[in-house]
């Protein structure tokens, strides 16, 4: 390894990490930077600004008050899943989790902007696509000239649902909605900022669980017990999902519990990158100012010190003897500290709805064959490219 480059592996390092934030700042992400315009670049305060405008629609108070708009589009997916032929699953898992997240965030608004959405999606994964070369970031490729495009597109969908909205006062309880209202700290979150900051949070509120999702359904398919006990506590959720309120969801203990284990197992985002802002200690060594410091949840996750029997699949560990909820150890598929996940609590409800919703009508099976019938691929996280599984109606 290059000087200047350290792997933290354990989970208390990486937790400590995470959580010295002055020490080790999160990079900006280039996937969608702020559109040229005439004025200046945000300022960390417009930064600010933002963040906590955004995180009024996203704090797990909200999502809560929120679950009846998000299982529909859970019950929805599994009412369409196709029975009696294996299905790849990412291509049909991700428009559903796209719609059910751009639902989330601009609720009447999501059907207009739905479709300007899903090409951002495309363009990130144009961005991301491992390249024989790696261009500055001045230079326009083809991959960054169709980002800005579709950023554009976006943004241009965008402006007058916000003009709109303000004009009538109907700002709505969306996270758009939230940002719209002021703020007693900030005042009025300026419109550009809005439009900058919403394409990469649209994008994060599926892609990154759509990945999740492909380990969660294997997981189903693998270990049809564990689907079983899913399939029963499903069975008490409303009739009609529009009913299901925080308390249903609440009471899925062992599904939720069972996300939580496939996520500690397979994080989707199994490496995360800080850089040292000056010479510091860590884990005993010195790291020097400007370093490279790869945070790894995947292997904090299978730490022996934070997790007995770190390798097995047991989401019975997140549950206490009385079946409440429990912490064993260090969890960071949604990192941790002030930069942690915005849409922890979203991606969880995502998550647990649609697990519920699909053990509650089928059982999973992988096909028969060679094992494993997917590729592993680790390029911007964990996924399962290729997963097929087969759906068979529950009895």
């Amino acid at each position: 390894m290059e000087p200047g480059a350290y792997v933290v592996a354990t989970a208390g390092s990486c937790e400590e990490v995470l959580h010295r934030t002055q020490d080790f700042p999160k990079p900006p992400s280039p996937l969608f930077p702020p559109l040229k315009r005439a004025n200046s670049a945000p300022t960390p305060e417009a930064h600010a600004h933002a963040r906590a405008a955004r995180m009024r629609g996203l704090r797990p108070q909200t999502v809560a008050a929120r679950i009846g708009e998000i299982a529909p589009g859970a019950a929805r997916f599994a009412d369409q899943w196709p029975t009696g032929r294996d299905v790849e699953i990412l291509p049909v898992v991700r428009p559903a989790l796209a719609e059910i997240g751009v639902r989330y965030l601009f609720s009447v608004d999501a059907p207009t902007l739905l479709p300007f959405a899903w090409q951002l999606f495309m363009a990130r994964e144009l961005l991301v696509h491992p390249s024989r070369w790696v261009w500055p970031r001045w230079v326009p490729t083809s991959a960054r000239r169709f980002r800005t495009r579709q950023q554009v597109a976006f943004t241009n969908a965008l402006r007058p649902i916000v003009r709109r909205r303000r004009s009538s006062g109907r700002l709505g309880d969306d996270v758009l909605g939230h940002m719209l209202q002021p703020s007693s700290r900030y005042g009025l979150l300026p419109e550009e900022a809005i439009l900058d900051t919403l394409p990469g949070i649209t994008v994060a509120t599926f892609e990154t669980p759509s990945r999740a999702a492909g380990w969660i359904l294997l997981h189903l398919a693998r270990y049809p017990q564990a689907a079983g006990r899913v399939a029963v506590e499903a069975a008490l959720l409303p009739a009609d999902p529009a009913a299901t309120t925080s308390i249903h969801l609440d009471s899925l203990q062992y599904t939720q519990a069972l996300v939580r284990e496939v996520l500690r197992l397979y994080p989707p985002s199994w490496l995360l990158t800080r850089r040292a802002t000056r010479q510091t200690r860590l884990a005993g060594y010195t790291i020097d100012a400007g370093s490279t410091v790869l945070v790894c949840p995947y292997t904090a996750h299978r730490d022996a010190r934070e997790h007995s029997e770190p390798d097995r699949f047991r989401p019975e560990r997140w549950l206490d003897d009385s079946g409440s909820p429990a912490k064993p150890g260090v969890f960071l598929a949604f990192g941790t500290g002030p930069h942690g996940c915005e849409g922890a609590a979203l991606a969880m409800a995502m998550l647990t709805l649609l697990t519920a919703q699909i053990a509650r009508r089928y059982h999973l099976s992988e096909p028969p064959g060679p094992e494993p019938g997917y590729q592993v691929t680790t390029f911007e996280g964990l996924a399962t490219d290729g997963l097929r599984l087969r759906a068979t109606v529950r009895g």
